[in-house]
């Protein structure tokens, strides 16, 4: 006698009209991935020139830490005159 499965054994119904492709239907040469940059990264950020990290990409990063830099600086001293105005007694 044995028992009966619970889950259905057949596929479910399309949502859709169309099926979606499985990884093993793709060919093996992706065109959609792309070239791996990894390498070339590699052998820019290595490089002995003096730079931080951080740097080394040059305008964008640049750019980057430059505004960062100023909101940062803008913010302590926003925060700094917030304090100074707090701590003073308020005239009545």
């Amino acid at each position: 006698q044995g028992l009966k499965p619970v889950v259905s054994t057949e596929s479910p119904p399309l949502s859709f009209g169309t099926t979606t492709k499985l990884a093993s239907d793709l060919p093996a040469t992706d065109s959609f991935l792309g070239k791996n940059k990894v390498p070339d990264l590699q052998k820019l950020f290595q490089k002995a020139d003096g730079l931080p990290v951080h740097l080394k990409r040059g305008v964008p990063d640049k750019l980057l830490y430059r505004t960062t830099m100023a909101l940062t600086i803008g913010g302590t001293i926003y925060c700094l005159i917030a304090l100074y105005m707090a701590s003073q007694p308020r005239n009545q």
